[in-house]
């Protein structure tokens, strides 16, 4: 699907996505990552389960947000591995992928400061 916004404002926005691939501003990403407003991380090291060690790569990013795209469906990660996005008081979401693009591009639209941890569908 490719997505469309009216202005770009120099923020990273997903442009689309597909079977394999993300789109960040045009250009193509075929491999779990995580996008903020200003930075990609795109050597997000995660399989199909996000863990301790994933989830504190978007720690340091201090987003007041994180959205989980967790691939073609939803997949919860085990309740130990989100206490540390719920110590340091960030909020979460966790939704498909599809669902996790067009929900962070709302958000920064809305200047808040999201981080999205996309496993590639």
């Amino acid at each position: 699907m490719k997505l469309h916004l009216a202005q770009n404002a120099n923020q990273n926005l997903i442009t689309g996505y597909g079977a394999g691939y993300i789109a960040i501003n045009c250009q193509r990403y075929e491999q779990n990552l995580i996008v903020t407003p200003s930075e990609i991380v795109n050597d997000w090291l995660v399989k199909t389960e996000v863990d301790d060690a994933a989830l504190n790569m978007v720690l340091g990013l201090a987003p007041q947000i994180v959205l989980i795209g967790t691939g073609k469906s939803i997949h919860f990660p085990k309740a130990a591995v989100l206490k540390g996005l719920i110590a340091a008081r960030i909020g979460y979401e966790i939704m498909d992928t599809p669902a996790a693009c067009r929900t962070y591009n709302i958000l920064i639209a809305e200047g808040r400061k999201v981080a999205a941890a996309l496993i590639i569908a």
